[in-house]
This record gives C-alpha cells, structure tokens and sequence, in this order.
C-alpha cells in the first residue's frame, strides 16, 4: 500500500459541481439582469397563470358535472361546518339562558303562588275574626237594647213612685186636717177609716203595680 492519501472520487465530483453551479449562477445572473428578459418571464408568466386558471375552472366545471367534490367545495363545506358549528355553540347558549330564565320564571313564580297563598289565608283569617266581632257587636247591641228597656221601665216605675209618693202627701194633709176636729170623734174616726185608706192605698198601689209590671208586695 502506498503511504499517499487515497484519492476519493466523491471530492471531484464535488468540486466539478461548485464549479458549474458558480458558473451557470452566474450566466443565469447576466441573463435575468436584462428588461427583454424580464418583460418576456413576465408574459410567460401571465400566459402560465391564465392557462392555470381556466384549467381550474375547466376541472371544477367537470367535476360540477361529474358530482365530484373539489379543494373549493371542501374549503367551503369546512367553512359552512366551523360556522354550523358557532351557530350551535350560539344556540346551546341561548337555549342554556332560557332554561335558566324559566327556572328563575318558575321560581319567581312559585314564590308568587305561595305568596298568594299566604295572603288568602291571611285574608281569610281577618275575615273570621271580623265575623266574629260582627257577631259580638250584635250581641252586644241586644244587650244594650236590653238595658236601655229596662232603664224605660225603671223611669215609669219612678214616675209611678212619684205619683204614690204625692197621694201619700195627700193622705197626710188630710190626716193633719182631721186632727183639729175633738179628740174623740177624731179618735173614732181615725180607727174607723185607717183600715179602708190603709186597705184603699195598698189595693191603689197593687194596680200601679201590676200596670207598671212589678210584683204586687205582700206584707206578712
């Protein structure tokens, strides 16, 4: 074996291509660096992008015709699924705060019915109290009726004892006039006529009595 380098063929190769890149970079540089190039490149290139549109067109008019989806109807449908997809999203929101504002409803509701509740019964039991009051008031009005007869019956009976009380003042003139007459004729007719005035007075005053309404009084 030789003490050299081993020569490897990878290195030539290598070297032989830096070169020609180095060169064609170059050429392509001296021609790029012109306007008729340039003006040609971009007809080229307005041809190029014009042929590709009308084979887009040609291709998704085909498969128009042919019910085969292209890389426009799948972007769209993507784009009508993301926007099916908000509008969802959208519609379980609303329908999550209408479920909540009939729970808030029914309880508001609730809360209203067994406020209702409570006042009807409270009515009610102010109704019975008043009834019962009313019917107080009656008998209380009976009862006052029933005192104000009794007060009329006990003024006839003082206006009936005022009458008695003029006749006995009567009795006793009378009684003082008889005493001038003598004594004896006076004697005998005072025991004489004190039995029938005695008997006279108490028949007068039973009939005041049973008139007015009282008992006729008994003397034992």
């Amino acid at each position: 074996m030789s003490a050299g380098k081993t020569y490897d063929p990878f290195e030539g190769l290598q070297l032989v291509s830096e070169m020609w890149e180095k060169q064609l970079n170059g050429l392509l540089y001296k021609l790029t660096d012109n306007k008729e190039f340039v003006q040609t490149a971009n007809i080229g290139l307005d041809v190029y992008s014009r042929y590709l549109e009308r084979f887009r067109k040609n291709q998704e008019h085909i498969a128009a015709l042919m019910n085969i989806p292209t890389k426009k109807d799948i972007a769209n449908a993507a784009k009508l699924s993301i926007q099916a997809e908000e509008k969802i999203d959208n519609l379980e929101e609303q329908i999550w705060s209408l479920q909540d504002g009939l729970s808030l409803a029914n309880k508001g509701n609730l809360e209203m019915f067994q406020e209702m509740v409570r006042i009807v019964k409270q009515l009610q039991t102010e109704f019975q109290t008043i009834a019962q009051e009313v019917s107080e008031t009656k008998i209380m009005k009976a009862d006052l009726q029933e005192i104000r007869q009794g007060l009329v019956d006990m003024k006839i009976i003082q206006v009936n004892l005022q009458e008695l009380r003029k006749e006995i003042d009567g009795l006793k003139s009378l009684k003082a006039d008889s005493q001038t007459e003598p004594a004896a004729a006076m004697k005998t007719g005072i025991k004489k006529e004190k039995p029938k005035q005695k008997k006279e007075q108490e028949k007068k005053q039973n009939k005041e009595l049973v008139l007015t309404g009282a008992e006729p009084s008994k003397k034992h």
